[in-house]
């Protein structure tokens, strides 16, 4: 991680050193915090655009929501924040990163009246999985844990301890040479991956698991509006690992992974061996959106001045 100058914590920008917790702080042991990521991007103009900022903001809150947090700070504020963190730490292009967690204090279980604390760090951040990830696919497997059941964890919340189960489905693949765990449901179906959605195309239909038991995912929304904006058939539905294998191309939406050609699935060569037309006309219309190219979607970005 490259490390920048400023971090907002609890309503003021200390220096990155200084952006410290105590110890017994709650979230820590308990793992009871939600967050968010967040990316933004330098336009095509030479000027810097956050991508769907309020979109990720609403769901930072549902997510407190959900876990029964209160946010100290208005939508607007976090918003504001979120903007000014870039700003006043130079950045033309960076990762974002919204945490609310309970702090130090009470301790156990059911102490859960911790005061709420709010930060919010930028730092670059190029491909989650590598540029060669990007041009030619990755390596994806099959993870022996399950996502969780709907009734376990709730999955709607971007939650800091539902990540456990992310963790522990990607390192069992990186251990095992790939590049990325695909994470079936209590029941089988393919889920998710361990930090995005997935999408399989095949003659000519694209489908994607329905959000029953993943989260909604932001870029996953964006890349459904750019397949619709092409008249292309999306079906939301269930969806086994075989046919994901017989898919003629496979790839994931995130905001760190962005649009990830998938060329391999348990060994199993997809389609080609690589990134297919669907799948490469989705990432040049993408990044044509995100970079602001594209008037049809410049609501989705947030200018930052410098």
């Amino acid at each position: 991680m490259e490390k920048t100058k400023l971090i907002w914590l609890d309503g003021v920008f200390v220096p990155w050193e200084k952006a410290q917790v105590h110890v017994m702080t709650h979230t820590l042991h308990y793992g009871l915090g939600v967050f968010e990521g967040i990316r933004c991007y330098q336009g095509a103009n030479g000027g810097s655009g956050i991508f769907r900022l309020r979109e990720h903001v609403a769901r930072l809150f549902g997510s407190a929501h959900i876990l029964g947090i209160e946010i100290p700070y208005s939508r607007e504020q976090i918003e504001k924040a979120c903007v000014e963190a870039v700003r006043v730490n130079d950045l033309r292009a960076c990762y974002i990163r919204p945490l609310v967690f309970l702090g130090d204090g009470e301790m156990g279980l059911a102490a859960v009246n911790n005061p709420v604390r709010v930060a919010i760090a930028v730092w670059p951040w190029g491909a989650y999985l590598g540029d060669d990830g990007v041009t030619s696919g990755v390596r994806i497997k099959t993870s022996s844990f399950q996502r969780m059941h709907v009734n376990t964890h709730m999955t709607k919340a971007k939650a800091v301890g539902n990540y456990v189960n992310s963790i522990l489905a990607a390192v069992e693949a990186r251990r095992g040479g790939y590049d990325e765990a695909m994470m079936l449901d209590v029941d089988g179906y393919v889920a998710e991956c361990s930090g995005e959605n997935l999408f399989v195309v095949r003659a000519g239909q694209v489908k994607t698991t329905p959000l029953t038991s993943v989260l909604e995912g932001i870029t996953r929304d964006a890349v459904l509006q750019l397949l619709g904006a092409l008249g292309t058939q999306v079906v939301e539905t269930r969806f086994t690992r075989d046919e994901v294998y017989l898919a003629d191309e496979v790839f994931m939406t995130g905001t760190a992974a962005e649009v990830t050609p998938v060329r391999e699935v348990d060994d199993r060569c997809i389609g080609k061996g690589r990134p297919g037309p669907v799948t490469t006309d989705l990432q040049r219309r993408y990044r044509a959106a995100v970079r602001g190219e594209d008037d049809r979607f410049r609501e989705w970005l947030t200018s930052v001045t410098n």
